[in-house]
C-alpha cells in the first residue's frame, strides 16, 4: 500500500540535485510530481518507490525517522547515485526540521564565566574580508564586530540564490531552484548563520506549498518569507555582524540560577512537518515569561495527549495540566534565549501551589491597555511569538470567521478573536464558537496578538472577569482559567440568563489595513513572488498596470514613499539592457532584488503602523484612506 515519504534533510536533497546533469535537471520537476503516491512501506521499515522495471529507490530512515545521510537513499539503476529517480524521490519527500541542539547543562568557561564566547563556528582563522557584495546605495555597515570570511562568502552566496529565486517566482521555482536555496542554506548553517538558514528553509517550504496548491497556503506568507530572507542575507553579505541577524542555534541554554515560576496556561503545538506536543507558559515573580515545552514527532495524536504528559524537569512530579495551574521552585535552572526552561543534569524542581490570574504576577498582564502591550510587541517583533497579552473583553458576537469582542475600557476598538490553531480536532474553534453564542459575556482573555492582521488576537486561555456578574463559572479545580486548546467549555460553565443587550454590527467595521491603498504595493510584490520578475514587468506595461495614474491613490493618501518605491520596482523589473549583439548587458538579479526588498520593507513598516492604530482607537477614529 502507499505511504508517506520520510522527511529528508535539506543538505541531502541539495546534494542529490547538484549531482544531476543539466539534461536530467530539466526533467526533475516532471519526475517528482506524483511519485510520492507510489511509495510503499516495507516490513523492515524502509520505504520503496519503483520507477519502471529497472529502477527501485529505497529510503531507509534513521532512528529519528528522517533521511539524514546520503547513503540512506539508494537506487538500483546504473546511474545511481547520480540518477533522476533518487533525486525525484528525495524531492517528493517533506523537508526535515533542523535537529535541535541537545539540552545539556552549560559548562563554565574560563575563570568560571559560563557565558564565555564560543569558538568561531566556521573553524576559520582568516580575517574578515574587506570587500562584500554591494548593497543598496546609502547602506551603512557597522565596523565591529566583523564577520569571518567564511560567513561573508556564505551570506553572499545565499543572497545570490535568493535573488535568483525571487526573479524566477513560483512558476519557475522548481526543484532545481529549491535545491540551490537548500545548498546555500546548509552552507550558511555551517558558517554559523542560523537565522539565514531558517529563513531560506521557510522560503523553500513556501515555494513547495505554492507549487502544489496546498490547502491553507497563502501567497502573502511566501512574500513575507522572501522579505525576511533577502533582508537577512543582504545585510550579512554587506558585512553587518548584528547578533540578531546571525542568530543562535536552537535551545542554547545558559545558567538561570534559582527561579520561582507560576503557571499561566498550556497550549497544543502542531507543526506542518509532523511535530506535535505542548508548551506550558509560566511567569516569574518579576514578570519575566518562561515556558516548558515537550514537542516531538507524532503530529496531532501527540499534540492532544501531551497536555496531560509528565513534565520532565528536575524530577518535578507534575504533568503539564498541573503545571499550567501550579508552579515550580527551580534550583540550578537552565534557560534558552527564548525563555525555555531546560532539563539539565543539575536542575532540581519542587512543585508550588498555583496562583489565580487575579494575583501577582499574572495580574500584571491584565493591568495595562492592550494597545500599549501591542505597541511594545511591534517594537520587538521577534518577541511577539513567545509573548502573551491579557485583556478583559465583552463578547459582541460572531461575524464571518471572527468572534468580535470589545475591550472593557472607554473608546476601545472591536477586537477580532481567531483560533490559536484552526485544526478541527483541537478544542480552540469549538470553544470560540460556544463563547460567541453568549453576547454580553465578560471574559478575561490571554492570547497572542496576530501582528499581520488588524486588531486580531488568538486566545490560548480564558477566565472570568473579577466582580463581573455575567462571566464564566469555571470549576474550582481549574483555578479560574480554561486552556482553550485542551479544556472544553460546556453549558454549565456559562452564566444563566441573558446579559445586557449588545448590538451586533452588520459588518466587522472598517479595516484600516484592507481599506488603505497600500494593497496596490502588496499586489505588486505578490505578483513578483508568484510570476517572477517578468510578471512585474508585464504588469507595469499592461493597461491595468500599477504605474502612472494608478499611483495617484497612494500619493493622495500621503504615501509618497510607497508610490515611489513601487514605481522604482516596476521600472527595475522592466530594465533589460542589451549590448550591440542583443545579449543581456546586466543579467544579475541584484538590482531587482534590492528594489523589491526596499518596497517590501517599507510596506511592512507602513502596515505595522496601521495595525498599531487599529488597537489604539475605535474604528471611527482610525484614519482610512481611499482605495
Amino acid at each position: 500500500m502507499s505511504t508517506e515519504l520520510p522527511p529528508v534533510a535539506p543538505e541531502v536533497l541539495a546534494e542529490a540535485v547538484e549531482n544531476l546533469t543539466a539534461r536530467l535537471r530539466k526533467k526533475l520537476d516532471a519526475a517528482t510530481e506524483g511519485c510520492a503516491g507510489g511509495a510503499v512501506l516495507e516490513a523492515d521499515g524502509t520505504v520503496t518507490l519503483r520507477f519502471g522495471e529497472d529502477a527501485l529507490v529505497t529510503l531507509r530512515p534513521g532512528p529519528a525517522g528522517t533521511i539524514a545521510t546520503a547513503d540512506q537513499a539508494t537506487c538500483s539503476c546504473l546511474l545511481a547515485p547520480r540518477c533522476l529517480h533518487r533525486a525525484a524521490a528525495l524531492g517528493a519527500a517533506p523537508l526535515a526540521d533542523t535537529p535541535p541542539e541537545p539540552a545539556a547543562e552549560p559548562e563554565p568557561g574560563p575563570a568560571g564565566d559560563p557565558t564565555a564566547a564560543a569558538a568561531d563556528p566556521t573553524g576559520s582563522t582568516e580575517p574578515a574580508a574587506s570587500a562584500a557584495p554591494a548593497g543598496p546605495v546609502g547602506a551603512t555597515v557597522p565596523a565591529t564586530p566583523a564577520l569571518t570570511a567564511a560567513q561573508l562568502r556564505a551570506a553572499g552566496a545565499l543572497w545570490h540564490v535568493a535573488a535568483e529565486a525571487l526573479a524566477a517566482g513560483v512558476t519557475a521555482g522548481g526543484a532545481v531552484v529549491q535545491a540551490e536555496l537548500l545548498r546555500a542554506a546548509h552552507t550558511a548553517r555551517l558558517a554559523g548563520l542560523i537565522r539565514a538558514e531558517a529563513a531560506a528553509l521557510r522560503v523553500v517550504r513556501g515555494l513547495r506549498a505554492a507549487r502544489e496548491h496546498r490547502a491553507g497556503q497563502r501567497l502573502g506568507d511566501l512574500t513575507d518569507a522572501f522579505r525576511e530572507l533577502l533582508h537577512t542575507a543582504g545585510l550579512l553579505a554587506a558585512g553587518s555582524a548584528d547578533p540578531a541577524l546571525t542568530g543562535t542555534a536552537r535551545r542554547a541554554y545558559a545558567p538561570g540560577g534559582s527561579l520561582q515560576v507560576h503557571g499561566l496556561c498550556r497550549e497544543p503545538v502542531l507543526s506542518a512537518t509532523g511535530y506535535g506536543g505542548v508548551v506550558t507558559h509560566l511567569l516569574a515573580a518579576d514578570g519575566t515569561p518562561y515556558s516548558v515545552s515537550d514537542v516531538r514527532p507524532g503530529g496531532l495524536a501527540r499534540a492532544r495527549g501531551a497536555g496531560s504528559a509528565s513534565v520532565a524537569l528536575g524530577g518535578a512530579t507534575l504533568d503539564h495540566a498541573g503545571l499550567a495551574r501550579g508552579g515550580l521552585r527551580i534550583v540550578g535552572a537552565t534557560v534558552s534565549p527564548e525563555g525555555r526552561l531546560g532539563a539539565g543534569r543539575g536542575v532540581r524542581a519542587t512543585p508550588l501551589p498555583g496562583s489565580a490570574w487575579t494575583e501577582q504576577p499574572a495580574a500584571r498582564l491584565f493591568a495595562r491597555p492592550a494597545a500599549e502591550a501591542v505597541a511594545a510587541l511591534l517594537a520587538d517583533p521577534d518577541a511577539a511569538e513567545s509573548t502573551l497579552l491579557g485583556c478583559d473583553v465583552t463578547v459582541v458576537g460572531a461575524v464571518g470567521e471572527h468572534l468580535l469582542v470589545r475591550e472593557t475600557r472607554p473608546d476601545a476598538p472591536l477586537l477580532r478573536l481567531l483560533p490559536a490553531h484552526p485544526h478541527p480536532e483541537l478544542a480552540h474553534t469549538e470553544n470560540l464558537r460556544r463563547i460567541a453564542s453568549y453576547p454580553g459575556l465578560q471574559l478575561r482573555v490571554l492570547g497572542r496578538p496576530d501582528l499581520d492582521r488588524t486588531a486580531t488576537l488568538r486566545p490560548v486561555a480564558v477566565g472570568p472577569v473579577p466582580s463581573a456578574e455575567h462571566t464564566l463559572r469555571l470549576p474550582e479545580e481549574w483555578l479560574g482559567r480554561a486552556d482553550l486548546g485542551y479544556d472544553r467549555l460546556q453549558g454549565a460553565h456559562f452564566p444563566q440568563g441573558a446579559a445586557a443587550p449588545v448590538p451586533l454590527p452588520a459588518a466587522e467595521g472598517p479595516d484600516p489595513l484592507a481599506d488603505s491603498p497600500l494593497w496596490r504595493v502588496r499586489r505588486l510584490l505578490e505578483t513578483g513572488v508568484a510570476g517572477g520578475r517578468r510578471a512585474v514587468a508585464e504588469a507595469a506595461r499592461g493597461t491595468e498596470s500599477l504605474a502612472g495614474a494608478s499611483y495617484a491613490p497612494l500619493r493622495r493618501a500621503g504615501l509618497t514613499a510607497a508610490a515611489e518605491l513601487a514605481a522604482a520596482l516596476a521600472a527595475e523589473a522592466d530594465r533589460r539592457p542589451r549590448d550591440v549583439f542583443g545579449r543581456l548587458a546586466d543579467p544579475s538579479p541584484d538590482g531587482y532584488a534590492w528594489a523589491w526588498l526596499a518596497a517590501a520593507t517599507h510596506l511592512a513598516a507602513a502596515e505595522r503602523c496601521l495595525i498599531a492604530a487599529s488597537w489604539a482607537a475605535s474604528p471611527s477614529a482610525v484614519p482610512v484612506s481611499g482605495r
